[in-house]
């Protein structure tokens, strides 16, 4: 049986950009630019600050990778993994890092603090977690420079009830249904009568 999830889907780019690394940085540096390696220092910090806010069973699982298969997006959070993955092209904007460390961190305080409850990506909880880590006002989007390269949509979905289409690039393998009518009619729950139909593919 397919795992029944809901996305809200909008048009991705997928980034092409060679990373161009200071003569002085240490190897470990570059290992990490091509593989998934994990970061035992921001680690530490990471989780040194969630026990600070009453999240020490999140810190004790907690993992901090750098995983260069992300593309545009400075970083990532995964609850259910308890892993934060960091973009490599961060080292190019070495301020950002710690900045990018707690903008992810603040997902999973955020998620922590509620529960198996579901809340927006970026909404009140998640702000509240940013506040509490010391970067109020945080973006829900960084602005850094990364070069990407955008793809054609190849597959048209349509939400049976709204009739929203959803552009995607890569064919759509699970059960996926229209978060706004979810959201709208079944509390946010995934509900079939709404689960997105292939329009077209091209």
């Amino acid at each position: 049986m397919p795992l029944l999830r809901q996305l809200e889907f909008a048009f991705h780019t997928v980034a092409g950009h060679a990373l161009r690394l200071p003569a002085h940085e240490m190897a470990t540096v570059a290992v990490a630019l091509q593989f998934r390696q994990r970061d035992v220092d921001l680690e530490a910090e990471a989780r040194e600050l969630l026990r600070s806010l009453g999240a020490a069973r999140v810190a004790r699982d907690l993992r901090v990778e750098w995983n260069a298969r992300l593309k545009t997006a400075a970083g990532r959070a995964d609850y259910r993994e308890k892993l934060i993955s960091l973009n490599p092209l961060l080292f190019e904007h070495p301020a950002e890092i710690n900045r990018t460390l707690r903008h992810e961190l603040a997902h999973l305080l955020a998620q922590f603090r509620t529960g198996r409850h579901r809340i927006p990506a970026h909404g009140a909880e998640w702000r509240k977690a940013c506040r509490d880590l010391g970067i109020d006002g945080e973006k829900r989007c960084h602005t850094l420079p990364f070069v990407a390269r955008t793809y054609a949509a190849r597959f048209i979905y349509r939400c049976p009830n709204c009739r929203q289409e959803f552009p995607r690039v890569r064919r759509v393998r699970r059960a996926v249904a229209c978060l706004a009518c979810c959201r709208k009619h079944n509390r946010g729950e995934f509900d079939p009568r709404f689960r997105l139909k292939l329009l077209s593919s091209y």
